[in-house]
């Protein structure tokens, strides 16, 4: 099968056709119409193999992944996904494994309501690059940069347990089976907050979602928004499995400085922060609160059990590092 037979038969008219997209899949570029009063948010995300996902990863569920993490983001900034492109460069044309990563993309995109318009195919070592768009209302997109001192932290759901499938192989950590089979659902089948992030609008004065580590990601946000951070890591919203740990030390790595989890993590000031809460639970998303925005700049301070406290891996993942 050649780049043009793979592209009609696995991506040219399949899934969703959207009413705001004028041209699609077959032109040099996409048309699409962005409704009035509203501006378009853009992202990018690149996953590579043996970067970003095991060899042995299934297709079906990484279809499903590289689509999520970049809704993710979306859902960081409040937006509404709309359109994707995608960048798949592949060793060879395996049509087992492209049917079930298809498939895997196209049940994510039809589920959120996302039309595939466009993108690329090469030759090359497995990479897949996933250009994601969505639309939000002028003036209402979700920043890092908004949280004020007094703010609340919140996040939306468990930390950690996509690190505990990733470290599990690299480390040899016992798991049951049915330990394994909950953690690597996590890492496979991210879930993004896509409604989670529109209620947020409004609302909350900062937003990103948890790609590379709590603390990380939290540090862009007081960098950002310039204050400083409290948090409480006994608030910190952990699964059983990873509980289970013996190895404190570990367990607080996972949850904290761990990525991959694609959490909310956001900030609210006092006067909304009962209807974010009230909000959310619509959506069946149960607000965390685990600290509080403070005035010392560019800092973020840990507690445990009421006392100052340290770990020893707290950088979170960044490339080139």
């Amino acid at each position: 099968m050649k780049e043009f037979e793979l592209i009609n038969h696995y991506f040219k008219g399949r899934g969703i056709t959207r009413r705001d997209v004028a041209v699609g899949i077959g032109d040099d570029c996409a048309v699409v119409d962005i409704p009035e009063n509203c501006q378009l948010a853009v992202t990018t995300d690149t996953l590579v193999e043996g970067v970003h996902f095991f060899p042995d990863i299934p297709a079906r569920a990484l279809g499903h992944r590289v689509l999520a993490v970049n809704l993710s983001d979306l859902a960081a900034m409040g937006a509404e996904p709309t359109w994707i492109s995608i960048g798949l460069t592949l060793p060879a044309v395996d049509m087992t494994w492209l049917e079930e990563f298809t498939e895997g993309l196209h049940e994510i995109a039809e589920y959120y309501n996302v039309q595939l318009i466009g993108g690329d195919t090469t030759q090359g070592p497995l990479t897949i690059t996933i250009c994601a768009k969505g639309i939000v209302p002028k003036g209402k997109a979700l920043t890092r940069s908004g949280a004020n001192v007094g703010d609340w932290i919140y996040i939306t759901g468990p930390v950690g347990d996509a690190a505990l499938a990733i470290e599990s192989r690299k480390r040899g950590i016992t798991l049951n089976p049915d330990q394994v089979k909950r953690v690597t659902e996590k890492l496979h089948y991210p879930k993004p907050h896509v409604a989670a992030g529109q209620v947020l609008r409004g609302l909350a004065t900062s937003c990103i979602d948890i790609s590379d580590g709590l603390l990380a990601d939290l540090q862009h946000i007081v960098d950002r928004s310039m204050v400083g951070a409290e948090v409480d890591i006994n608030k910190v919203p952990i699964s059983d499995d990873l509980r289970a740990l013996d190895d404190e030390n570990l367990r607080e790595m996972l949850s904290l400085s761990y990525g991959d989890d694609y959490q909310l993590l956001f900030t609210v000031n006092d006067n909304n922060r009962s209807a974010v809460e009230a909000r959310l639970v619509q959506y069946g998303v149960q607000a965390i609160c685990i600290g509080q925005i403070t005035n010392t700049a560019g800092t973020v301070e840990l507690y445990k059990d009421g006392e100052k406290y340290s770990i020893s891996e707290q950088a979170g993942y960044e490339h080139f590092n």
